[in-house]
């Protein structure tokens, strides 16, 4: 497999070199700005460090290079990654020959051997940010070398070397890298790794890459995670879906479950793995990943998956003569369907520097095509299973097209009782699949929120002022409060124990408001509101936060949109390549943005930029204390978080 990946006879160790390592640009704002790179300061922002240290140790072992990975989680917050890889180039970077390849590939922001294509057929960390970054956001970080007999050593603090990288001794019997870092306090404050975390982070990536053993250490014992374990799972993602269907009843008594390459059927390097069943026992769920990296956010090859499923179901209904196969649609899919979907491509595109979400289009036209073959020889094989499935879609979708008519009626119903100055002003589409309500706060911004919206899919509520905040309330004000039940009444649904997501009127609820600090309250107030409240909204993906501009930057014919001041303060330092004076406009609210700007920027899907909020209880009940420290009615928890994490806030606009 290593010979592969090279060009005019070369052996992989003489290709991996200093040559591979190509600068793009110097590392900025990585320490300013956190949230660029690694999507914020939180808890999940934390151990996504450890994930990109993994994901370069994977990169080596997809590639052929590293048999095995080790995970130490350390008693004093250290995190140890190990693999037995080719070992980072310690030899002089070509470009800049005082420095080795090794201090440019962790000082330097995009320096990488990632983006020549050389080194690597596929890769998780494409653009080469992932070692700096978190050699940025660490006080302490270590590496260690063991390349051509050889133990190199070099560390580092807060970006800066301590020391010139050193030869320490001999390795006649090893090779490979080992990242040690420990997260800086001045960044993420008292947070700390968790061992749970960590612990199914490693396994994630031993199912991802059946060819690879993961092994796990950790010197903090919480009660619930194993101290040592070892990973290795020959059947890859079926073993995964096996294990979490484990007790459950399925439809199939084996998932559907394969592995194409690309190489042979479309001449490319890269691959896709997939496994599927459906049960009717549980809510569904699909986890997907490129070249071993989590895209919660789905992207091109999700899309390329069920494309293919539904295709197949379809043909299947076909051929058996089942008439209302036809009216599957993909959301009767995922209802009770647990999916993995697994691809390996070359120089991936992602949305967002988080890789969230893939975006590589021809990734979309091989996933659909690998696994659209395979499957309807599954369902041809196993005509029992392909009855039962078949048969579970069918009444899904019958279901769903009840309830379609209900929520129709009851649109009609909302509209009319709604039809207030300021109030919903709805979207003409009768079906919830596409539609979005944007909340907004005040008249103004609703009233520019009109003239940029798409009026087929998106719906508008303008609410006065601030929501109350229903922690703590008694609920005969949450019954009687006038903006709760507009709310209420626009999503067609019911609160607490009468909430059914089932009845909600349209895919996405947006929440759209000022790029200042009121419209940061509001927007906490919301979503406290949906979390305790409506949370099933939350867990399906529904709820999600729009991202306006703070900044207008005009300079001649060109114009730029900016979030804040220190994205503001890199673009006026760099310019924006045009004539004349540059042109600074604060918006002080959304209802001083004409109806262009913020369709261009914040409501049209094609260039606007969207956060899904999520929740994540790596400890039952983690997510809803924290919502009581800082909504709740208990003052003093509130100014202990403040005063616990206030060091830490970065400039407030007020």
């Amino acid at each position: 497999m290593a010979n592969d990946l090279l060009s005019g006879g070369t052996t992989a160790a003489e290709s991996y070199n200093a040559s591979s390592i190509e600068v793009l640009e110097d590392m900025e704002h990585v320490r300013l700005r956190p949230g660029m790179y690694i999507g914020g300061k939180d808890e999940r922002a934390l151990h996504h460090m450890v994930a990109e240290i993994i994901d370069n140790s994977m990169d080596e072992a997809v590639a052929g290079h590293a048999t095995w990975i080790e995970v130490e989680l350390h008693e004093n917050g250290h995190v140890t990654v190990r693999d037995n890889g080719r070992g980072i180039p310690t030899d002089p970077h070509p470009k800049n020959p005082e420095k080795s390849a090794l201090e440019i590939i962790f000082c330097t922001l995009n320096a990488g051997g990632k983006f020549s294509g050389d080194s690597y057929q596929t890769s998780g960390g494409l653009h080469g940010v992932g070692s700096s970054v978190v050699n940025a956001l660490s006080d302490h970080l270590r590496v260690e070398v063991a390349r051509n007999k050889e133990l190199f050593m070099m560390e580092f603090s807060r970006g800066v070397p301590q020391a010139p990288l050193a030869k320490i001794g001999a390795a006649p019997n090893r090779r490979g890298t080992a990242v040690t870092f420990h997260p800086d306090e001045q960044i993420f404050g008292k947070l700390t790794l968790k061992p749970k975390t960590l612990f199914k982070m490693a396994r994630s990536k031993a199912y991802l890459f059946s060819g690879v053993e993961i092994r796990w250490k950790t010197g903090i014992n919480d009660g619930d995670t194993p101290l040592e374990a070892t990973f290795k799972f020959p059947g890859g993602l079926a073993d995964y879906l096996t294990e979490v269907f484990a007790g459950a009843t399925t439809y199939s008594e084996k998932p559907f479950a394969g592995n194409v390459s690309f190489a042979d059927k479309f001449n490319v390097p890269g691959k896709v793995e997939w496994a599927i069943n459906w049960t009717p026992t549980r809510d569904g769920f699909i986890q997907s990943y490129c070249n071993t990296v989590p895209t919660p956010e789905g992207g091109t090859h999700e899309a390329g998956f069920w494309s293919a499923i539904l295709k197949g179901i379809k043909a299947y209904g076909e051929l058996v003569g089942n008439k209302k196969a036809g009216t599957i649609t993909r959301e009767d899919l995922t209802t009770g369907a647990g999916a993995l979907v697994s691809c390996f491509i070359r120089e991936p595109e992602f949305v967002g520097q988080t890789k969230d979400r893939l975006a590589t289009t021809d990734a979309q036209r091989m996933v659909d095509a690998a696994v659209r073959d395979h499957f309807d020889n599954w369902l041809a094989a196993d005509t029992k299973s392909a009855g039962a499935i078949l048969d579970f879609l069918v009444l899904r979708a019958e279901e769903r097209m009840r309830r379609k008519q209900e929520k129709e009626t009851s649109r009609k119903s909302a509209t009319k009782k709604l039809r207030l100055p300021g109030k919903l002003t709805d979207c003409t589409s009768k079906d919830r699949i596409g539609t979005e309500l944007f909340i907004v706060e005040g008249d103004s911004a609703g009233g520019s929120g009109k003239g940029a919206r798409e009026r087929k899919t998106q719906a508008l509520l303008p609410l006065k002022g601030k929501i109350l905040n229903v922690l703590g309330a008694a609920s005969n004000k949450l019954t009687t409060n006038a903006e709760i039940n507009d709310l209420c009444e626009a999503l067609g649904v019911g609160m607490g124990t009468k909430f059914n997501v089932d009845d909600l009127r349209y895919e996405k609820i947006i929440i759209m408001t000022d790029a200042d600090v009121d419209g940061a309250h509001i927007a906490a107030l919301l979503m406290t509101f949906f979390f305790t409240q409506m949370r099933p909204l939350i867990d399906q993906g529904h709820l999600y936060l729009a991202c306006p501009p703070l900044y207008r930057l005009t300079q001649g014919a060109r114009r730029v949109y900016v979030a804040d001041d220190a994205e503001k303060d890199a673009v006026l330092a760099k310019g924006l390549g045009g004539k004349g004076k540059i042109d600074v406009q604060r918006f002080k609210g959304l209802g001083e943005m004409d109806a262009k700007d913020l369709k261009e920027t914040t409501m049209d899907p094609a260039t606007r930029k969207l956060i899904r909020v999520t929740i994540t209880d790596d400890e039952p009940g983690d997510t809803a204390d924290l919502v009581e420290r800082l909504m709740g009615k208990k003052p003093e928890l509130r100014f202990q978080y403040i005063q616990e994490n206030a060091q830490f806030a970065e400039e407030l606009d007020v």
